[in-house]
């Protein structure tokens, strides 16, 4: 389910089903009582299916494609690892920004419980840091295509070089309008 309050316009047509609910249901009650409450269930009922079945603004839309410049004689490589990757093979003499999505499952991006998640990510890219001599580490977004999308606005790569699995490959490549290989 997502959040039906992402803008203020959905925020007060939110408030306006509400209200017209809340209306149909005390209208309902005053006739009968369990006209109400079968008005109530109804009601509730559909604001339910409404709040998962209604589209996410912008799903619809093709994803922007993001493009990157780098300085001239610069050869700038951004790896995707997943947590619990160990190493990565990056070429020698290139910029290297390591990213490390904190990936977690749909139940856990719903209740927040994203910590955990977190945690990895970091200690992944701790671990990382210490290997990979001269490499920036960051922990990205729990997507890695966004986390892809968001290093690639602060470090302009020539090549993604992803260490997930394919799933994770195409991806990051359906979103990128650079080279995307496997690291």
């Amino acid at each position: 389910m997502r959040n039906p309050l992402r803008s203020e316009a959905e925020a007060y047509r939110f408030l306006g089903v509400i209200i017209v609910s809340a209306a149909v249901i005390i209208a309902a009650a005053f006739i009968n009582t369990w006209l109400g409450v079968a008005v109530a269930v109804i009601v509730f009922g559909a604001l339910g299916w409404w709040l998962m079945h209604e589209p996410v603004p912008g799903v619809a839309e093709t994803p922007p494609v993001v493009t990157s410049a780098t300085p001239p004689g610069t050869h700038r490589v951004l790896v995707v690892a997943p947590p619990g990757t160990e190493t990565v093979t990056v070429p020698d003499g290139a910029e290297v920004l390591v990213v490390v999505p904190a990936l977690a499952s749909t139940r856990e991006s719903l209740t927040g419980a994203v910590d955990d998640r977190r945690h990895d990510a970091e200690a992944t890219a701790a671990a990382l840091e210490s290997r990979l001599q001269g490499a920036r580490v960051e922990v990205g977004a729990d997507d890695p295509a966004l986390a892809v999308e968001d290093a690639l606005r602060v470090f302009g790569a020539d090549e993604v070089l992803v260490a997930g699995d394919y799933g994770m490959l195409e991806a990051i490549r359906g979103r990128v309008a650079l080279p995307v290989g496997r690291a």
